[in-house]
């Protein structure tokens, strides 16, 4: 920008090249994106590391760009213009910043190829390798690479090794002989230490769960309401399932799928009232819900439909809110993938999660439904 104001009535080459630089800077800076600038630039003013590779930004007075963490002393707005990809500011004339390095790695990309490395070796282990295996197969010491695991998942290694194993378990169970088979390719030497935590991981028995609900009674009935049909289900723990829809015999057949060997059971009028307080819930928001819920899931889901209980009623939050809520700002895609496998609708509100600019994101039970949710909730 100095150089506009001490060029020459006849400037040289290497002035007119400045300037042509300088044009290409302004220009890009005034041409309309596609990303959210007004978001873009609180992330920048927050420097936010919750953004780091989701865009960059460039400051046409100095022709570099940074990512949106950057300590650097922030340009001015109106020199600042974002980008999507370094790629793309590259291709607009910008130089990368010296001093964040937004074309590098991070040291977060960096932690969470570790961690990725290290969750590899644990799900390929028939023993789950101890802390210091772990921490030596990524170079760390075992202290600093507890602290870095946790970081990224929200676990700690052994945690996550557990959970693992449970999964193996509910996997194996649908295709083993026996379910002491299943319990011991899982990696579980004694039988007794998995039965202790069987109903809190699979909601259910072994064997039950193996069968596909076979001998387990679920309760349930078909109602409508003002979004349509709701079908509630619930078992001897609680609600199971609450869902939306259009069709009434296809709510029954998607609770069949889920337990395609369980007893259904039609509900008689005492379990008139749980369905009642179900539609409560949609009619008249704010209906306080007391009835204990049977939640089936994997310990992240469960932290993710939690961290949705919290949220109250009236407000929404982005899905990189709510990752951050539960400690993981990267696992956004993770959070909104969680949100759509809740089966026990409005009493976990996932309706009440959005995208980034505010949008509505897809909801299970359609979008429609979703706006008038967040309507009446915010009008109540």
């Amino acid at each position: 920008m100095q150089g506009w104001a001490k060029a020459p009535i006849f400037p040289s080459m290497e002035a007119r090249k400045n300037t042509q630089m300088t044009s290409r800077h302004m220009l890009s800076h005034r041409r309309p994106g596609s990303l959210d600038e007004d978001r873009c630039y609180a992330a920048v003013a927050a420097r936010d590391k919750a953004f780091d590779g989701t865009f960059v930004y460039s400051v046409a007075t100095t022709g570099i760009y940074c990512r949106p963490s950057c300590p650097s002393r922030h340009a001015r707005r109106e020199n600042m213009a974002f980008h999507a990809s370094c790629a793309a500011a590259e291709a607009a004339g910008f130089r990368p910043c010296k001093r964040c390095k937004p074309n590098a790695s991070s040291l977060d990309d960096e932690h969470a190829q570790m961690v990725a490395e290290a969750c590899r070796l644990i799900e390929g282990a028939e023993e789950p390798p101890t802390l210091e295996t772990l921490a030596a197969s990524v170079g760390l010491s075992a202290y600093h690479f507890h602290r870095v695991f946790k970081t990224v998942t929200g676990l700690t290694p052994k945690a996550y090794a557990i959970a693992h194993r449970q999964k193996r378990v509910r996997d194996n169970l649908k295709r083993s002989a026996s379910v002491t088979e299943a319990i011991h390719e899982a990696g579980f030497n004694s039988s007794g230490r998995f039965y202790a935590n069987a109903d809190e991981v699979l909601g259910m028995t072994p064997t039950t769960f193996r069968t596909g609900g076979k001998d387990m009674q679920l309760r349930f009935a078909v109602a409508q309401c003002s979004l349509g049909a709701i079908l509630v289900a619930a078992s001897a723990k609680g609600i199971a399932a609450i869902l939306l829809g259009d069709d009434p015999e296809m709510l029954v057949h998607d609770l069949e799928a889920r337990f395609p060997k369980a007893e259904l059971i039609g509900g008689d009028r005492k379990f008139e009232k749980v369905v009642a307080k179900a539609i409560a819930l949609i009619e008249a928001p704010g209906t306080s819900f007391d009835l204990p819920l049977d939640v089936r899931g994997t310990a992240f889901q469960h932290r993710v439909w939690q961290a949705l209980r919290e949220i109250p009623a009236g407000t929404t939050v982005s899905y990189a809110e709510l990752a951050e809520r539960i400690g993981l700002p990267k696992a956004a895609r993770a959070v909104a993938a969680a949100c759509a496998a809740n089966r026990i609708a409005v009493a976990i509100p996932c309706h009440r999660v959005v995208r980034n600019n505010g949008a509505l994101a897809g909801y299970r039970w359609g979008i429609e439904r979703k706006r008038q949710l967040i309507a009446r909730e915010t009008q109540s």
